[in-house]
């Protein structure tokens, strides 16, 4: 009779356990999105102001995205992004609105969503060691890239007129490389040194 009561009781307390554990896992979850967007955004916030402004947010999105993963990084940039779009400041210069979004630069933070899949899908594949932090990083700037300057022709050809992609690039990409790979580099060694402390808490 006492293992019936036992079983009973088992069968009683693992679902509420199941359920405690999950809700404290969900908590983390927007505990660390919440972390994440606020980086960025500060990050976003250092900027010296040019025709793409140099900023801090694609190292914000680059050690976000490997120490939390493509998940948390996707829901993180989503955030940050619907955040924006609807006024909040968290843009460079302290911008917002949607304006920002459909505006010429606005692929730029909207290919963030790449770079952040691409980092984070990487450091949870291959681990967070440092050859395969670097290429992911780059390759997903580069992929930033790509969107954002397509997005800066069209909406430029659109409001101004014809300009060539030799032209875009000399404006939109390659006065940021060198600052761009010295964020990665930074971004890597970052994340190589805290996730072993982090994954103890995660």
């Amino acid at each position: 009779m006492s293992h019936s009561k036992d079983a009973v009781t088992a069968n009683q307390t693992t679902p509420s356990t199941h359920t405690v554990t999950k809700s404290a896992g969900s908590t983390r979850t927007i505990v660390y999105a919440a972390a994440s967007i606020a980086l960025i955004t500060v990050c976003s916030w250092i900027a010296v102001p040019t025709a793409i402004p140099f900023t801090l947010q694609t190292f914000a999105v680059c050690l976000v995205s490997a120490l939390m993963g493509w998940k948390i990084g996707l829901f993180s940039l989503l955030g940050y992004i619907l955040l924006g779009a609807i006024g909040v400041p968290v843009f460079s210069n302290f911008s917002g609105g949607f304006a920002a979004l459909i505006g010429p630069t606005g692929g730029y933070i909207i290919g963030f969503l790449a770079t952040a899949f691409i980092v984070g899908f990487a450091a949870e594949r291959f681990g967070r060691k440092w050859l395969p932090l670097l290429i992911a990083m780059v390759l997903g700037i580069l992929v930033c890239y790509a969107f954002g300057t397509a997005w800066f022709m069209v909406v430029y050809t659109r409001n101004t007129g014809d300009i060539g992609l030799m032209t875009a690039l000399g404006w939109c990409v390659f006065p940021y490389i060198p600052a761009d790979a010295l964020k990665a580099v930074l971004a890597m060694l970052l994340t190589v040194r805290i996730y072993p402390v982090l994954a103890k808490h995660m």
